[in-house]
């Protein structure tokens, strides 16, 4: 079943404490994009300039990635710049140039309006609320979004969650977004304004996952080199949606093996910088780290 994605292509500038790159592929429907590519068909709708690379278009169609929905738009690319301390788990932004993504305005081919599964990418809300407008009967729909916009457009927000089953937040935002101290108190909250599920990612410390009748934790993969954490959140919601598109099942336990294959995703984009360590994986290196994660949660009763 495909997979439609609306987001952002940028071309990111980084530091970590680890190194440095300058103007390579980044975006959130980028590394989700690729991320799902490697579980079921994708979709893609975004935005770029005349000066968006043959090479990187490559990336993405290299992976099979559906692009009749990617716009050449006159005017630069999306750029973010940014930078990470030894806390890894937050960005300090440097610079945004929305350039072409300013005035995106997404309208889907004919061909993607009957997606089975939908992500919003974290874009305006009102975008997002459009989008929900042109699909038909999606089976899952799941949405990310900011503080920004938390802030700056919660009624907006509000409307764009009523259509959707799934939001996918860090801790932050979900306390933000809920005015709720606990995450547990914040999920209760969710509910009511539409989703059926709550994925709350924490970084380091890992996954929480809640609908109205179940929890679920799961821990981040312990790894040996972490260079640079940016989209490992979309990387996570690209392992996700795609393992869930893949398996065609919805149910509790899916969801359950969805996050752990969603941070097996985000594990290997952290690695390396931009898209280099997601795009070069094979399906062997990511079944070995699902397992390896599955040995890592389980336990005997005594």
């Amino acid at each position: 079943m495909a997979i439609l994605v609306v987001g952002s292509i940028a071309y990111d500038s980084v530091r970590t404490p680890f190194g440095e790159v300058t103007e390579v592929l980044g975006g959130s429907a980028s590394y989700f994009a690729v991320a799902a590519s490697y579980f079921s068909p994708v979709r893609l709708v975004a935005a770029v300039g005349e000066d968006f690379k043959p090479e990187d278009h490559e990336v993405l169609r290299a992976r099979g990635i559906d692009l009749q929905g990617l716009a050449r738009e006159k005017g630069r690319t999306f750029r973010w710049s940014g930078e990470y301390g030894y806390n890894l788990n937050e960005a300090r932004t440097l610079a945004t140039h929305l350039n072409v993504f300013e005035h995106f305005r997404p309208r889907l081919p004919e061909a993607y309006r009957d997606a089975d599964y939908v992500f919003l990418a974290n874009i305006d809300p009102d975008l997002q609320h459009d989008i929900l407008s042109q699909v038909k009967k999606p089976r899952l729909v799941a949405l990310d979004t900011m503080n920004y916009w938390i802030e700056n457009k919660p009624e907006a927000l509000r409307r764009a969650l009523a259509g959707v089953n799934l939001l996918i937040i860090n801790d932050a935002e979900a306390r933000q977004l809920t005015g709720e101290v606990t995450l547990v108190r914040a999920a209760a909250r969710v509910f009511g304004w539409g989703p059926s599920t709550l994925v709350v990612k924490r970084g380091e410390y890992g996954v929480l996952m809640f609908t109205p009748h179940s929890r679920f934790a799961a821990p981040a993969y312990p790894l040996e080199t972490i260079v640079d954490p940016t989209g490992a959140g979309d990387s996570f919601a690209g392992g996700f949606m795609g393992y869930l598109s893949g398996s065609g099942d919805l149910g509790d336990s899916a969801i359950r093996q969805a996050i752990v294959m969603g941070s097996v995703m985000a594990s290997f984009n952290v690695e390396k910088f931009s898209l280099e360590r997601l795009r070069t994986l094979s399906r062997s290196e990511i079944d070995d780290r699902y397992r390896a994660f599955k040995l890592l949660t389980h336990f005997e009763d005594l």
